[in-house]
């Protein structure tokens, strides 16, 4: 066991939590603690969009993806997942920043009413459970390597878990801004570090883009057709418009000082996100030629580690220190507000609904109850779902909001003809299609089921809205004619 490096890493995150309680006493109402009071500036505002994606599948799943099938085995994340706030910024921002909403889910009350609220809210907070339990595996992951295997992943998952939730209960989203930006910093020094330092281990840049290149792995369209391209499809859009209505997403950029901070904050920190994590696909490859037969048996079977025994064989001890505060930088980041965030809509868009009139400080309270019990759930489901793959944990979690948020969000916004009709019936449409696609072998082994899920929601959305419509002006016709 490499006491230093251990000692290191636990000093980072003691401190990071100590700059996220500092920035809980600035909290004074439930806004504060929700969208940090929409105070932040771009550069905070870019940072922590940023930080948005950036946790454990970026640092590990993506590359292990990227060296096993190319860019096309990773189009979902990062390309979908980085244009997802591109689009956020682009044409969504703007728009719900001028209704000053505390949560996604207000949008969906005042647009639809109570009924569409609750329904899309609970398919946003049910999302979250794979995506924290990904960050929650790897912050395990990380204290089983660094401690030789004494401290079991286990153990790991919770001494991480408990580190980040301090902070978050105290701070809520202003922790989570201040520490992002720190967090982001160490994280872009440590990874370009590393980099520059794997390259020249290789033989350099060019032996490493070589390799990329005599592996095809730059290669991203499908095959040429029908069936590769649906398959294509859905794999882009399911981060790309799944998070879109994501309470996390909506926090970070409604925290912005102004409507323009948000725009620009968002897709300045999309376009950051796809250019960086391109990093860690470069390390891992570089890995293939300094360690050729380790990395070959890694990735045949655990290939999320094989970033951390480079490291740790191949690198000084400074380089281990940047990676390992890289990594935990990743990964608290994405974690701590992936624990508010669903905790948020919960007290706000549900709790909210049973028991209403409670004060602001009552709500206050309750956010902090529910993030507790929330990370909790999510530290039991984590363990229970140890060996599945930080990619397949993120990637399933945004089929949900797909298909049940994403087309009343949008169509809401851009289409004055939605109605709260066409907004049910495109929930139920597209949820149930996803768990019928889900659970009957044959149909998701035949059409991907987030696509599936997606086109009849668009469906139940138009049907829905201009049915009643229809009905009633060819009764009127009919009744014009008699």
């Amino acid at each position: 066991m490499n006491t230093t490096l251990l000692a290191f890493v636990i000093a980072y995150l003691l401190a990071t939590m100590a700059l996220g309680i500092y920035a809980g006493t600035r909290i004074k109402s439930t806004a504060d603690f929700a969208i940090a009071g929409r105070s932040l500036p771009l550069a905070m505002v870019i940072t922590t969009t940023f930080a948005t994606w950036f946790g454990a599948e970026t640092v590990m799943g993506i590359p292990a993806k990227f060296v096993s099938g190319g860019l096309n085995a990773v189009i979902e994340d990062p390309f979908g997942a980085s244009m997802c706030l591109v689009l956020v910024g682009a044409f969504f921002a703007s728009r719900l920043y001028k209704m000053s909403l505390l949560t996604i889910g207000d949008y969906y009350r005042q647009r639809y009413g109570k009924g569409v609220e609750i329904f899309c809210s609970i398919a946003i907070i049910l999302s979250y459970l794979g995506w924290v339990a990904a960050q929650i595996t790897a912050l395990g992951l990380v204290f089983s390597v660094l401690s030789g295997g004494e401290i079991s992943a286990n153990v790991g998952m919770i001494i991480g878990t408990v580190l980040v939730l301090v902070y978050v209960l105290i701070g809520g989203m202003l922790a989570v801004a201040w520490t992002d930006f720190v967090q982001m910093i160490v994280l872009v020094v440590g990874l370009s570090l590393i980099a520059v330092l794997a390259s020249e281990q290789a033989g350099g840049a060019g032996q490493v883009i070589a390799l990329a290149e005599a592996q095809n792995w730059f290669k991203i369209l499908p095959e040429s057709t029908v069936d590769g391209w649906i398959w294509f499809v859905a794999a882009a859009i399911t981060m790309m418009f799944g998070s879109i209505p994501q309470q996390d997403v909506f926090q970070r950029v409604m925290s912005a000082k102004d409507g323009a901070t948000a725009t620009r904050g968002a897709i300045i920190g999309g376009f950051s996100y796809l250019a960086f994590a391109f990093v860690p696909m470069f390390i891992v490859a570089s890995a293939l030629i300094i360690m050729p037969t380790e990395t070959k048996d890694l990735l045949a079977n655990d290939p999320q580690k094989v970033l951390p025994t480079l490291i740790l064989t191949k690198m000084p001890l400074v380089a281990q220190i940047f990676f390992f505060g890289a990594l935990v930088s990743a990964i608290k980041s994405t974690s701590s507000a992936t624990l508010l965030a669903p905790s948020t809509s919960f007290v706000e868009n549900i709790l909210k609904n049973l028991h209403p009139g409670m004060s602001d400080r009552q709500v206050l309270l309750a956010m902090r109850i529910t993030i507790f019990v929330f990370t909790a759930l999510v530290l039991t489901y984590a363990m229970a779902m140890q060996g599945t793959s930080i990619y397949d944990l993120v990637s399933a979690a945004y089929q949900v909001p797909l298909v049940g948020a994403f087309v009343p969000l949008t169509f809401g916004l851009y289409w004055s003809r939605a109605t709260t009709q066409g907004a049910v019936l495109s929930i139920v449409l597209g949820i149930g299609t996803l768990v019928l696609f889900t659970f009957h072998g044959p149909l998701g082994e035949a059409f991907p089921g987030q696509l599936a899920g997606l086109i009849t929601a668009l469906f139940g959305m138009v049907a829905g809205s201009l049915g009643p419509q229809f009905i009633a002006d060819h009764r009127t016709r009919i009744a014009h004619m008699t």
